[in-house]
C-alpha cells in the first residue's frame, strides 16, 4: 500500500461521535418506506419520511442503485470434540469470479474468514444435512493462510458429493445470513427478507447495500411516474465494509478491495445524466467513481500496469486532464471493441475529505459508525457539515447504521 503523500494528514479522531448503543437499530420497521429521511439540500437540514423522497428530486434525476444480493455466507462446522467452527465466505479464490465459483458443483475455494480458529489447527471439517431422502457431506479444508491478509482470512477448499448442487445452493442450504456484527444478535427469519434490497438480484455480498433498504415498489413505481430514471450496477459488499478505522492517521489505513459490474447500457445512462446522478448509498458511489479512473487507465494504458483495478490513493495522485464523458466514452469504446456488454473491475478506492467528486450530485445514505470509512465518504461530499447533520439526527431521534433511518445528501 502507498501512503497519501499530496494531501495532509487526516486524523480519525477528528471523525468521532457518541453513539450510545440505544441508538442501533437492532431491527428494521415493519414497513420499509415508513424510516426516517433527514434531507440537506443547500446546506439547510429538514426531516421527513422515506416514502416522500421524491419530492427532493428533480425530473432529470438518474438514481443508480446496487443490485448486489447478500448470500448466507457463514456456515458453522462441528468438530468431533463438539468446538464450534464458523467459517465465513468473503470472496471465491478458485473460480475467482462469482457466478462460477456460486455456480460450482462439487469443489470450489473461497477466501474466509475463521471463527475459533484456535480449535482447528488441521484437518477437514464435515457437516452432514439432508436433501431429497439422501444424504449430503460437506467438507471444508483449510488450502493456505491469505498473503497481506487479515491474520484470521484463510483460503477454503469446500467438497461435496452431489454433483447436482451449486455451491449457491450449499449456502442456502447450510448458511447463515450475516447481519452485521453491531447488532449483537443472531440472525432471525425476518432478517432474510428484511436485509435484502426489494431489487437485489445478484448474488455476492456478505452485507447488504443498506441505503437500498428503505425503497419499496411502491416509492420506485413513484419516481418513475415523475420521470427520474433508474439504473443499476453490482458491487459486492465485503466485510470489510464493517472495518473501523484504527490507525491515527487515515493514511496509514488499508482498504479493502472490492469487486464491480457495470452494464454498457448504464454507462450511456451516466453520459447523459451528467450533473444529475443520485447515488444509492456508499457502495454505488464508490463504484461510479472508481468508473472515472479506470476510463483514465484505458486511455493511457502505458502510464497504469492494471488497467482494471482502482488503487486506493489514486484519486489523490497526480492525473491526466480528463473529463468524466471522456472517461466514460472510452470504457464504452473498450466494451464495443471487445463486444463486451459490461465492465468487470476492482476497485480500492478510499474516497475522503479532499476527494473530488465526478459523477455523482447527490446520496442516499444511513447513518454511519464512528470512525469509520463510510463517515470519511460523507464528510467528504458535504464538508464539515457532516458534523451539523449527525447532530441534528441524534436530537431529532433518528435510528442509526444499517437498520436505521436514512438520509438525503444533496449539492
Amino acid at each position: 500500500m502507498r501512503k497519501l503523500t499530496n494531501l495532509p494528514p487526516l486524523l480519525i479522531g477528528e471523525y468521532d461521535y457518541l453513539l450510545p448503543d440505544e441508538r442501533i437499530a437492532k431491527y428494521p420497521l415493519e414497513q420499509r418506506d415508513a424510516s426516517r429521511l433527514l434531507v440537506y439540500k443547500n446546506k439547510q437540514i429538514q426531516s421527513d419520511v422515506f416514502r416522500n423522497a421524491g419530492r427532493y428530486l428533480s425530473g432529470n434525476s438518474l438514481l443508480v442503485y446496487n443490485n448486489t444480493r447478500v448470500i448466507q455466507a457463514r456456515i458453522i462446522f462441528r468438530k468431533p470434540t463438539g468446538a464450534r467452527i464458523e467459517v465465513f465466505c468473503l470472496e471465491p479464490a478458485d473460480p475467482v469470479d462469482y457466478a462460477l465459483s456460486l455456480g460450482a458443483t462439487g469443489t470450489c475455494s473461497w477466501h474466509c474468514m475463521i471463527g475459533n480458529l484456535k480449535k482447528w489447527k488441521d484437518g477437514t471439517l464435515t457437516r452432514h444435512f439432508q436433501l431429497d431422502n439422501r444424504t449430503v457431506q460437506l467438507t471444508a479444508t483449510r488450502i493456505e493462510k491469505d498473503k497481506e491478509s487479515d491474520s484470521n482470512t484463510h483460503s477454503i477448499r469446500f467438497e461435496w458429493d452431489a454433483r447436482d448442487l451449486y455451491f449457491a445452493d450449499l449456502l442456502e442450504l447450510n448458511g447463515e445470513l450475516p447481519i452485521p456484527p453491531y447488532l449483537n444478535r443472531s440472525t432471525e427469519e425476518q432478517d432474510l427478507v428484511s436485509y435484502q434490497t426489494v431489487y437485489s438480484k445478484i448474488k455476492g455480498s456478505v452485507a447488504a447495500p443498506t441505503a437500498g433498504l428503505h425503497f419499496t415498489d411502491e416509492v420506485l413505481n413513484e419516481l418513475k411516474s415523475k420521470g427520474i430514471e433508474t439504473a443499476e450496477l453490482t458491487l459486492h459488499v465485503g466485510a470489510g465494509t464493517f472495518q473501523p478505522v484504527k490507525t491515527d492517521d487515515v493514511a496509514d489505513h488499508q482498504m479493502h478491495t472490492e469487486v464491480l459490474s457495470v452494464r454498457k447500457s448504464t454507462l450511456e445512462q451516466l453520459i447523459d445524466h451528467q450533473g444529475t446522478i443520485i447515488a444509492v448509498g456508499t457502495t454505488s458511489v464508490r463504484t461510479l467513481e472508481s468508473l472515472f479512473y479506470i476510463g483514465i487507465h484505458l486511455l493511457y494504458p502505458d502510464k497504469y500496469r492494471e488497467v482494471f483495478t482502482v488503487g486506493q490513493w489514486e484519486p489523490y495522485q497526480d492525473l491526466p486532464d480528463v473529463s468524466t464523458e471522456d472517461s466514460l466514452r472510452a470504457i464504452i469504446d473498450y466494451l464495443e471493441k471487445n463486444q463486451l456488454t459490461s465492465l468487470q473491475a476492482q476497485t480500492q478506492i478510499l474516497i475522503r475529505p479532499g476527494f473530488d467528486f465526478r459523477l455523482i450530485s447527490g446520496m442516499f445514505t444511513n447513518f454511519h459508525q464512528p470512525k469509520s470509512t463510510l463517515l470519511l465518504l460523507v464528510s467528504a461530499f458535504v464538508g464539515e457539515d457532516w458534523k451539523k447533520i449527525y447532530h441534528f439526527a441524534m436530537d431529532e431521534g433518528f435510528r442509526f447504521l444499517s437498520y436505521g433511518d436514512s438520509s438525503l445528501l444533496l449539492r
